[in-house]
């Protein structure tokens, strides 16, 4: 089966104290933080997002942190610094256990007979990973040594990513293994992880362990086709059962029979084709797909539908397995994923998915697909993405940590998303971007989910006109009836290392086009944020309205303004917020506030505007720390004014960033609000060939500007251009005058690849920059066009 192009998923530059119990407005939900017993780890107690009440995934363990428990190992965090051990941690803590006899101790607080911990090894000198053991005791007798690995961690570089470790920026560290104890432990029976040797692994990192009662295994239904008593598959995983398992399945479409895969592990090397067919195991702890080809290494274990452009599959169950692959690295054209192709009216029930390169990604046009009671884990990349056209979908009830990308996605790229949900799952410590993001998408809704724990370079939930193909005129933009009901978002939101400042808990982008929908965000929580808890950038977001919101902790501020937008808020609370003021807004009266009822302490008026990013001061659950601002959050929040201002604040420093900007072309996906989103690295590029070329940037109001300062990209690699260019200035966007002759500016790298453009201080509301040539590019250029009133 040959796949469909694949294109990359892309990444630009994109980037005190919380109640024991907090209650959602109008729900019972409820954030429950762990505590540490005396005399053990003594970690920070930190909220937990597991077992939520009422949100998120139903999960069949009982999750304990390393850092509670009892150890004789050294803690480690609370950290949220990117590259950092416990930043890529549940909760930014964990235990190191670096010599012999170093242990730590979970008690169970119900019965288990297997259990999963999640951990780290450190890295070889080659970068290909080390392979260990680390002894499993209970009650401190029987100790069982099970294999651990670095294998499957550990990249460097930018995107996306290597494995060498000569190259800058570690990231992506933490494993899970699984174990089975051979019988029922009651509550109350200690199970211990205890170095036993350092000589294959000099450390131990131990982040937690989920502790479980799986049930027996499913028997074969009857009339099933079974893959090794009817086909010879081999449940030991010495032969490659490949073709095996894809002709019990051919022969389970053609006779409409389940077909059965008992217990055993399976060494599958490329993907098995379902397509009318139900492919049923014993369970994810007993029956496996594993396997990878040992030639063509784009060749991997993964149960696929036809893809689209061959007609697609439909009316298929996956149920009751695990397809555990070997994915080291990320190859984005490589189709290794777990689960993939086009599977219309199908459902994946029970499936666990782990060391694959997504857990699945779903090429449409497709319709009505299903993911519900699943794992997926330890991912290179995405732990779903519902791409080309995926209509009337669901993830639902699944439980997602360590992708290594966005944990679930929509990208509408060319082909509409319509009507697709993500409900009630738990999305953890999502390596790079999102917890739950939507590329576009019409009516979508994504609502009763907990995320938690974003690393880099993206926030909790995002909502985005962004990336290729997402677009008003091919009708996959933002449209319709958005909905995020009943979220819970814990720690989200973290640094963009590109950017170089922080990404909101909740965040809103309108960079290919602005954002025309409406977007209900209501009764939710927002808690712990590492930096702002709402954020707007790129490209206006209109219609959006938060309702019944509890913002509880945010490292920098409530409201990050940095694009143009509308929205309306209804009792929206906040408190802990880090800056004594609660709103950064350097957009002023282009960010329009409509307040009802039941609002405090995120409004200020005026908003800050200080050209600079603070440091966060991280609430970690109740112990501030993380950078240099205040020892503890502000007591008094600022007064909520009972009535909207009648007067937009003053506005200082850059007026156009943020602001509506339009142009006459751009190429490929170098659109004009690259221009005004603050960010020098990025950049507008003109069409091609076809001077004259125009950027009309739209102040909001009238401005007497006298100074624009114009960029390009600050590195090296840009050489040295004149770009000539005239600016006019109009109070309607209709009638434009003449504010500065044609004239060439020189950009040179060496001088930091600016140009000043002096104004007579004449009255405007639009700005229109004219090029007429470039003599580095045919096209005109600009990162950022910076209008200024002195």
């Amino acid at each position: 089966m040959t796949p469909p192009p694949r294109r990359p998923l892309l990444r630009r530059s994109v980037s005190a104290s919380l109640a024991l119990a907090v209650a959602a407005f109008g729900t019972a939900a409820a954030v429950v933080l762990s505590s540490a017993p005396a005399a053990q780890a003594a970690g920070v107690p930190a909220p937990s997002p597991v077992a939520v009440p009422g949100r998120g995934a139903t999960v069949p363990f009982k999750e304990q942190e390393a850092e509670y428990a009892a150890t004789n190992g050294t803690l480690i965090g609370p950290n949220r610094l990117y590259g950092t051990l416990p930043s890529e941690a549940s909760g930014r803590q964990a235990v190191t256990l670096d010599a012999v006899g170093e242990y730590v101790e979970f008690t169970l607080t119900a019965p288990a007979n297997a259990m999963s911990f999640r951990y780290s090894l450190p890295d070889n000198a080659a970068g290909s990973g080390r392979d260990a053991s680390i002894d499993v005791t209970v009650n401190g007798a029987s100790p069982k040594a099970v294999p651990v690995t670095s294998k499957y961690g550990w990249y460097y570089g930018g995107y996306p990513f290597n494995n060498n470790p000569g190259d800058t920026n570690p990231h992506h560290f933490y494993d899970e293994a699984r174990t089975m104890f051979g019988s029922t432990l009651a509550a109350g029976t200690k199970v211990r992880l205890q170095v036993s040797s350092t000589a294959a692994s000099p450390s131990f990192t131990i982040d937690l362990a989920d502790f479980e009662q799986v049930a027996a295994p499913t028997a074969k239904p009857s009339g099933a086709l079974d893959v090794v008593a009817d086909f010879g598959a081999d449940p030991t995983g010495t032969a490659d059962s490949t073709a095996k398992i894809q002709a019990a399945v051919d022969a389970g479409k053609a006779q409409g029979k389940e077909v059965y895969i008992p217990q055993g592990t399976f060494q599958v090397r490329d993907h098995i084709v379902v397509d009318k067919v139900t492919l049923r195991g014993a369970g994810p702890w007993y029956s496996v797909l594993t396997g990878r080809d040992p030639v063509n290494r784009s060749k991997a274990v993964g149960v696929y539908g036809k893809y689209a452009r061959d007609g697609g599959s439909s009316n298929v169950t996956l149920k009751d397995f695990a397809i555990i692959g070997d994915i080291r690295e990320r190859v984005d054209d490589d189709q290794v994923n777990a689960i993939g192709g086009a599977l219309s009216n199908s459902t994946v029930d029970n499936v666990w998915m782990q060391h694959t390169k997504c857990g699945a990604w779903m090429d449409g046009p497709m319709d009505n697909f299903t993911i519900k009671n699943s794992r997926i884990l330890d991912q290179t990349a995405d732990g779903v993405n519902f791409h080309y056209g995926v209509t009337n979908s669901t993830v639902t009830n699944t439980f997602v940590r360590n992708t290594g990308d966005d944990g679930l996605a929509m990208w509408a790229e060319n082909i509409p998303n319509v009507k697709n949900k993500f409900t009630f799952n738990t999305v953890i410590l999502p390596i790079l971007a999102n917890n739950i993001v939507t590329y576009g998408g019409k009516d979508i809704t994504i609502s009763d989910n907990v995320m938690s724990d974003t690393i880099s370079n993206g926030g909790g939930l995002h909502i985005a006109n962004r990336y290729p193909g997402v677009n008003s005129g091919q009708g996959t933009a933002v449209s319709g009836v958005t909905t995020a009901a009943r979220n819970t978002l814990i720690r989200t939101g973290n640094n963009d290392y590109n950017w170089q400042f922080g990404v909101g808990a909740i965040w809103f982008s309108g960079l290919n086009e602005p954002i025309n929908a409406t977007i209900n965000i209501s009764d939710s929580e927002i808690l712990d944020s590492s930096y702002a808890a709402i954020h707007l950038i790129e490209g206006a977001t209109n219609g959006l309205h938060f309702d019944n919101i509890k913002i509880d902790g945010a490292g920098t501020y409530a409201l990050q303004i940095q694009s143009p937008g509308k929205a309306t808020f209804n009792n929206v609370v906040a408190t802990h917020i880090a800056q004594s003021n609660p709103i950064h807004n350097c957009v002023g009266s282009g960010f329009e506030i409509t307040r009802g009822s039941g609002n405090s302490g995120w409004y200020a008026d005026p908003p800050a505007c200080t050209g600079t990013w603070p440091t966060p001061v991280w609430t970690n659950g109740g112990v501030p720390g993380g950078g240099s601002g205040p020892t503890d959050p502000p007591t008094d929040p600022p007064t909520d004014p009972t009535d909207p201002p009648t007067d937009p604040p003053a506005e200082t420093g850059n007026l156009a960033q943020g602001r509506n900007v339009t142009e006459s072309g751009h190429a490929d996906v170098y659109s004009a609000s690259r221009a005004v989103d603050g960010d020098a690295n990025s950049y507008w590029e003109s069409t091609n060939h076809a001077f004259p070329q125009t950027i009309t940037v739209d102040l909001g109001a009238a401005k007497a500007v006298k100074r624009l300062v114009l960029k390009l990209p600050p590195a090296a690699a840009w050489s040295t251009r004149t770009q000539t260019l005239s600016v006019s200035g109009s109070t309607d966007n209709n009638t434009f005058n003449s504010l500065k002759e044609s004239a060439g500016y020189t950009f040179d790298p060496s001088s930091g690849n600016r140009a000043t453009v002096t104004l007579p201080g004449t009255s405007a509301r639009y700005l229109r920059l004219t090029f007429t040539g470039n003599t580095g590019w045919p096209a005109a250029q600009l990162s950022e066009v910076e209008a200024y009133t002195s």
